[in-house]
């Protein structure tokens, strides 16, 4: 193997005698480390509003979310809730009343689920951080305030500093089943705008929150819940955490983690990630077949060197390694210099914001955020040289022994 690979390393760097073959060798390397780094730099901005958009949720979700399996509300038991917050490892505990309400700004209307929460679902969440309008109030007083997502609040037009208009909550009274005055088939409530939340386009269009008081006092609930949040300490194990709520908790209850909490929203992100990586993997295919045109194009040119090869006692199989080789040389180049070049940019982007986001103000980033990841690197790597193996061992095969032996 070592002449073979030293024969087309020399091929590979000499200057050819047909110029257009040194330009076609030039434009395939090129094709490979564009290709290369811009799959590289692609998935790691991915990666980057992957971790941003899961940090903007598991800033609004907690770490466990106890609800029904079967059923809508539950009766709050005193003794449950004290028992969990004495698991060791539970700092917050939440008490949550969800509900679909009809909201109407001035003349506008909206469907939407309000969030009722006890008071340490500040403490628990980010929420503060996530409210880019307004103040992160919930209560000021006898005053109830509603923290409302971005989506609803550009749907209806709210003005958070507008304190002469309030939003009006309707949702249907318990117990009526025929509908003989509208005006008093729905229950109806006024609350002062707060603060406007940002977490994603489907949560900021569904959700509002607020204080689980306005919540009872709408829905007409006593002592009904609809989940129990839980936020769990760094450095317990929430796996023992688990264990310790399903025996406190009888079988009418699931126990839900964040991953369990945005499933769905999980393994989109990974299928899009998939989905991006084989796009990109056929533009990638497209650039290193080029190499199939240059190895044909220089074992033309090298005839009269196989012949002499040949004559030497060459045999078959040495001739097609040193092109092999020499293909294979071309994919291994490109592919190491568009990781460089992959990973250059990327770190300039991370250490020094070159690109910034139009609409920062929407996440937490004003730069485009990126996520160099080796697992990435890795992958792309081994993509690029299986590739160009299938690419270089294509042509030479095309090197044939009875064409040379009629030459000599």
């Amino acid at each position: 193997m070592k002449l073979p690979l030293r024969i087309a390393l020399r091929y590979l760097f000499s200057k050819k005698k047909h110029n257009i073959i040194n330009i076609i060798s030039a434009i395939s390397i090129s094709g490979i480390t564009i290709s290369t780094a811009a799959l590289i730099i692609v998935l790691s901005v991915f990666n980057g509003f992957e971790n941003l958009v899961i940090s903007m949720f598991n800033a609004i979700n907690p770490d466990f979310h106890i609800s029904l399996k079967q059923g809508k509300t539950f009766e709050r038991d005193s003794t449950t809730i004290e028992l969990i917050r004495e698991i060791d490892g539970v700092t917050h505990l939440t008490e949550v009343i969800e509900e679909n309400v009809l909201i109407r700004y001035r003349e506008d209307q909206h469907v939407a689920v309000i969030k009722g929460v006890s008071q340490d679902f500040r403490e628990m969440t980010q929420i503060d951080d996530l409210v880019n309008k307004g103040k992160p109030i919930l209560k000021e007083g006898d005053i109830y305030f509603a923290l409302i997502g971005r989506g609803i609040t550009y749907k209806l037009g709210i003005n958070v500093n507008d304190l002469l208009s309030p939003l009006a909550v309707y949702v249907p009274r318990r117990g009526v089943r025929t509908i003989t005055d509208p005006l008093n088939a729905f229950n109806t409530r006024y609350i002062q705008p707060g603060g406007v939340f940002s977490v994603d386009i489907e949560y900021d269009e569904k959700f509002f929150i607020t204080d689980i008081q306005f919540a009872q006092k709408l829905l007409d609930y006593d002592n009904e819940l609809t989940a129990i949040e839980i936020g769990v300490a760094e450095g317990f194990s929430e796996q023992s955490v688990r264990n310790e709520l399903y025996e406190i908790l009888d079988d009418r209850f699931e126990v839900k983690n964040r991953f369990q909490q945005q499933a769905f929203f999980y393994k989109v992100m990974q299928s899009e990630k998939w989905a991006i990586f084989l796009i990109l993997s056929f533009i990638l295919i497209i650039a290193i077949f080029n190499v199939i045109g240059t190895l044909t194009m220089l074992i033309l040119e090298k005839k009269s060197d196989i012949s002499v090869l040949w004559t030497l006692g060459a045999s078959h199989v040495f001739l097609k390694k040193v092109f092999f080789l020499q293909g294979f040389l071309i994919g291994l180049l490109g592919a190491l210099l568009g990781l460089l070049l992959g990973c250059a940019i990327c770190w300039l982007q991370m250490k020094f914001s070159i690109v910034m986001m139009q609409s920062s103000d929407t996440f937490f980033s004003e730069a485009y955020p990126v996520i160099l990841q080796f697992s990435d690197i890795v992958r792309v790597f081994f993509t690029v040289v299986v590739i160009a193996l299938v690419a270089s061992y294509i042509p030479s095969r095309r090197i044939k022994i009875s064409r040379l032996e009629k030459k000599i």
